[in-house]
């Protein structure tokens, strides 16, 4: 229904009998991705502080009326409202995930097509995120201090932030508790940051340790290296490499149309596909 495209499937490098699915723009490009491990009958999570608590899409100026139609054609209930002057498509998809949808000039175009999601109505990649915290104050410290987003606006129960990339760069916190969250289905698990490579990985790292948080050692993760840390409004933060990219290991015509497996669990492939569910991506229009 958003129109993003399917660039790769995967498994989940912890649990290989579940899928990871990657989607985004046509290219896969870094600030366009959401992925998702579908459990087969997982409990409902809560949403509420150490999450994310909306995850923000951006699309081109003068199509927010033709996202109004969307949604109301595929009867997906939606609010329509306005936060430091912008408007924004407030919805949840099937599982309860908070989805918003905002129109801004920054951003490249997304040249995929699917169905009645044309380049020029089409989601260009993230806006940011609303992030929900159970130390409010803390974590606009580490978004600022240590991430280096400035803070540009505060209006109601937010306070804006905005990093210098075109898009993914508005991070809205919520000043007030909702209430613990629980992981589970309809929850964000994690937010990712970008770092340009290995290197700058390295010195990422460098750098949130010296501020006294505990960062993980360098998880390969086929598409790009990873690295995490949990700060102290107990929100789990990545911080990923641009390369290697998508197309290393398929084409980019054919990116997403094959389940593609680490060289680890290759020899287990006849294992792997029996057990996960099999899966089509069907033009709704």
């Amino acid at each position: 229904m958003l129109g993003l495209r399917l660039v790769k499937q995967t498994v989940n490098f912890d649990d290989p009998g579940t899928y990871h699915l990657y989607f985004g723009n046509e290219g896969g490009k870094p600030g366009t991705i959401i992925t998702f491990f579908p459990w087969a009958n997982a409990y409902q999570g809560k949403i509420g502080d150490g999450q994310v608590g909306v995850t923000s899409y951006v699309v081109p100026k003068g199509s927010i009326e033709f996202w109004e139609r969307r949604l109301a054609k595929f009867d997906v209930p939606f609010t329509k409202t306005e936060r430091f002057g912008e408007v924004y498509l407030e919805f949840d998809d099937t599982h309860g995930l908070h989805l918003e949808i905002v129109a801004r000039e920054e951003g490249e175009p997304n040249t995929w097509q699917f169905g009645e999601v044309t380049p020029d109505v089409a989601i260009k990649g993230f806006g940011g995120a609303t992030l929900l915290s159970a130390q409010p104050h803390k974590t606009a410290e580490l978004l600022v201090q240590v991430m280096g987003l400035e803070k540009v606006a505060e209006e109601d129960d937010l306070i804006r932030f905005r990093s210098p990339s075109e898009i993914g760069n508005i991070i809205d916190l919520k000043k007030s508790s909702i209430g613990r969250g629980q992981m589970g289905v309809g929850t964000v698990h994690h937010i990712a940051w970008r770092a340009l490579d290995d290197q700058d990985q390295l010195d990422w790292k460098n750098h949130v340790e010296s501020f006294g948080y505990g960062v993980t050692p360098v998880q390969d993760r086929n598409y790009f290296n990873a690295i995490y840390f949990r700060e102290h409004g107990e929100i789990l933060f990545e911080i990923a490499t641009d390369p290697p990219g998508f197309a290393h290991d398929e084409s980019y015509e054919t990116m997403g149309n094959q389940l593609k497996l680490p060289n680890q669990y290759e020899p287990h492939r006849e294992k792997i596909e029996q057990g996960v569910l099999p899966f089509e991506v069907r033009e709704l229009d």
